[in-house]
């Protein structure tokens, strides 16, 4: 597969340059692009190495700008989305007398908020500026989960983790629709599991906050749990006001103050030179295009079976096992924080072996977390196994996280030659994940069935088997589809 992508790539190249108009301003950029150096081994452990100057200087401005604030923005997300779990677990249940199941109606709340917002969001993205859209959407989360600290009643929990869901699903599919909207396939699935992975940066943050946060109980009045969505919020703000003024939009609309003309010149190029194309209307031919192609169904598939596959981790059944074994509420908050780092580490072994080691290719890290999570699913369906198995299963539940990222480039990829479908796929992807989070955890994830879960990890165990299924359903396909443009392109020559 990659030498029938590296064929493509030429092929697009030498159709540029013929196509590329032959005024002096072009020029430039057209031979800074087409300097192909040998693929050395710094390239492996950062792709910008083997490139022109030229194009590093414009790649160190965007990553320092776009990466940044994919980065902090995914980590407050994640931050103000699983708070909830923390003050939960940590006092919020008794002070508030909620009983076990209320949790799970919190979450379906805010996943129903989630679900409602994402592919109008991602939609809206093609037309208006995101620089505009996400920092606002970003502002509004943060603001309402301060409200969280004023809530009486389990109804008022509900309605505020509905509006912080729909505030927050513009954030994920929206960043990764700009990210792919920039950068070039070997540059790709870095970046996109480099932002991932600061959503496992932000579970862990929670927890340590939520440590920390009990020590200040009782301090102006207000519980410890209580003080984790003020601290939330604190450092929310100035991540989100930030997006105002430095978010770099899309290549053919950017007027990011941080680009020269010879920045944006070269980074539109760069998309030609990808077959990604630029923003064209909405029409009806072009949804018919969409959904009577194999794209939407396969690709929504896979990340329903990895969103909603990773129970484990995702759902505080470690932290409730841990509670139930009698550990402390500082041992309950910090002990999970150790399958977060587990998969943050493997988020980026994935993006460069996926990037460097398999040349591109997005299934094997996809196929190897699938066969990981079986065997930590089918050893907490067993349950009755002696205690440091458990130990080892929960952390085995970290290597599933990772490929949030490799997922979307992957559609990226397969989807580049229609802005519009990339946008609505990549935004169906995470709405219909979540679709199936908002009514699934009701079934599987009963918090009075905690810890065990007769439900829940069975189900994960089918997931991953699922995931591997679909994973080379989509390989075969792709295939396919390079193989049909290769000889599309032949024939046109």
């Amino acid at each position: 597969m990659a030498d029938s992508s590296k064929e493509i790539s030429a092929e697009k190249v030498r159709s540029a340059q013929e196509l590329t108009p032959g005024s002096d301003s072009d020029a430039p950029v057209v031979a800074v692009l087409q300097e192909t150096p040998k693929r050395s081994w710094k390239s492996y452990i950062w792709d910008t190495f083997d490139k022109s100057p030229e194009e590093r200087r414009f790649l160190f401005k965007l990553d320092a700008a776009l990466m940044t604030l994919a980065s902090l923005g995914y980590f407050i997300k994640y931050l103000d989305q699983v708070n909830i779990n923390n003050a939960f677990v940590s006092g919020m249940k008794e002070d508030m007398n909620l009983f076990g199941n209320e949790l799970n109606y919190m979450q379906t709340c805010w996943t129903v908020g989630y679900v409602i917002g994402e592919i109008p969001s991602n939609m809206l993205l093609t037309r208006i500026r995101p620089s505009i859209w996400i920092p606002a959407c970003e502002v509004t989360w943060s603001v309402l989960t301060i409200l969280l600290t004023k809530c009486t009643n389990a109804t008022q929990l509900y309605v505020l983790r509905f509006f912080i869901g729909l505030a927050e699903s513009t954030f994920y599919p929206g960043m990764q629709y700009i990210v792919g909207s920039w950068y070039r396939k070997d540059e790709l699935a870095k970046r996109s599991c480099l932002f991932h992975a600061m959503g496992n940066v932000g579970s862990m943050v929670s927890g340590y906050l939520m440590a920390g946060s009990h020590n200040l109980d009782g301090v102006h009045g207000y519980h410890g749990w209580q003080w984790l969505f003020i601290t939330n919020t604190v450092v929310s703000l100035p991540i989100a006001i930030a997006g105002f003024f430095f978010l770099p939009d899309l290549p053919e609309i950017t007027r990011a103050w941080y680009f020269t003309p010879e920045d944006i010149a070269l980074a539109k190029k760069r998309m030609e030179l990808e077959g990604r194309a630029q923003r064209s209307p909405y029409t009806k031919a072009k949804f018919k295009k969409i959904f009577t192609s194999w794209h939407i169904y396969t690709l929504v598939l896979l990340y329903i079976l990895f969103n909603n596959g990773n129970g484990g981790n995702s759902q505080p059944a470690f932290p409730l096992w841990l509670k139930s074994e009698g550990y402390s509420i500082r041992d309950v908050n910090l002990y999970p924080t150790i399958v977060e780092v587990i998969s943050v580490i493997t988020t980026l072994i994935y993006a460069w072996t996926s990037d460097s080691l398999f040349r591109g290719a997005r299934w094997p890290a996809i196929v190897f977390s699938g066969l990981v999570k079986i065997i930590a699913y089918v050893g907490l369906t067993v349950w009755k196994v002696p205690t440091p198995f458990t130990w080892v299963c929960f952390m085995l539940c970290g290597f599933g996280g990772g490929i949030s990222g490799l997922t979307f480039a992957w559609a990226h990829e397969i989807c580049s030659d229609d802005n519009e479908e990339r946008a609505l796929v990549t935004g169906a992807m995470n709405q219909m994940a979540y679709v199936f989070q908002a009514w699934l955890p009701l079934i599987i994830w009963q918090q009075v069935e905690a810890p065990v879960y007769p439900r829940g990890y069975p189900t994960m165990v089918g997931m991953a088997v699922g995931l591997i299924g679909i994973a080379f359903t989509i390989r075969a396909l792709h295939k396919r589809q390079i193989r049909g443009h290769r000889h599309a392109l032949v024939g046109e020559a």
